[in-house]
């Protein structure tokens, strides 16, 4: 008989996320375990009580989700729960710091039910932010040209390399968003147009679109006003302006939750899995063909 299934919840934040504790209860898990203010002397002990509690069978009935608001500090937590494993003592994990994993895929296959990626033009605003690198990352892997712009220009670039690094023939053009007119020249031309700022920035103001953007789809990832993308609606799921499809925050959310419970489950499907960006994604383009 399978074992109940267990969710440790590991946050680095004071006060574990009720927003991924409701999904993972509506993904289906038995227990959900969770665990704030965590830092990295504190993860070896509570991976080490998540493996050593079952035999190697039952162990696929055990997962990890990192969250936390602090994507850095995430990844920080990732890197020392990889290193607590050995041999078959693994369990699953699951790497959604911030929801930056799980958002960014939502924007890249909404993008895709309108452009085909390989040979698109591709911009995203704040490419730099947690779910910008993502988007970039995954519009370069699908083959698009991507611009990344950040209003620092040599962070873009260290963007740029970054991604390089992890994606072979990744076309991928550092921009800076600094002025209105590097705003303009940055947006120009794209056929997919990505805003990944954070809460309340405006980034595209509503002159520049009108006079700057041609996209064939523009999706705005903040939902708090002032929104990233000044004519687009929070709640826009498709909708049209200007000639654009657009998508607002609320818009993308619908898929961005499911894929979240997705990724979830998979978990339990085996003991060794761990699920970035990449993988999010295939599990994503799994549902968006059902």
């Amino acid at each position: 008989m399978p074992k109940p299934k267990i969710l440790i919840q590991i946050d680095g934040d004071a006060h574990a996320s009720v927003f991924d504790a409701v999904v993972a209860v509506d993904a289906g898990v038995d227990h959900l375990l969770q665990y704030s203010a965590v830092d990295v002397s504190r993860v070896r002990e509570l991976i080490h009580g998540a493996i050593f509690t079952r035999g190697v069978p039952d162990l696929r009935s055990t997962a990890i989700f990192i969250g936390g608001t602090d994507v850095t500090a995430g990844e920080a937590l990732l890197q020392e729960v990889r290193r607590s494993f050995f041999g078959p003592m693994r369990v699953s994990v699951l790497f959604d710091a911030n929801g930056a994993n799980t958002t960014a895929v939502a924007a890249v296959l909404v993008a895709r039910r309108h452009v085909d990626l390989a040979g698109a033009a591709a911009t995203v605003l704040a490419g730099t932010g947690p779910v910008g690198q993502r988007a970039a990352r995954l519009l370069a892997r699908g083959g698009a040209q991507v611009r990344v712009a950040s209003r620092r220009l040599d962070r873009a670039c260290t963007t740029c390399e970054q991604i390089k690094q992890s994606v072979e023939n990744a076309n991928v053009i550092p921009c800076a968003t600094s002025t209105y007119d590097e705003t303009a020249e940055a947006i120009a031309g794209c056929d997919i147009l990505v805003a990944a700022g954070a809460a309340g920035i405006e980034l595209v103001s509503a002159e520049l679109w009108h006079q700057h953007v041609r996209a064939k789809v523009a999706i705005d990832l903040n939902a708090v006003p002032p929104v990233g993308l000044r004519v687009v609606d929070p709640r826009d799921a498709a909708a049209e302006h200007n000639g654009t499809v657009c998508y607002g925050a609320i818009g993308v959310g619908g898929l961005k939750m499911k894929i979240h419970k997705a990724a979830v489950r998979s978990l339990f499907e085996a003991h060794d899995r761990l699920l970035d960006a990449e993988e999010i994604y295939a599990i994503g383009c799994t549902l968006e063909s059902e």
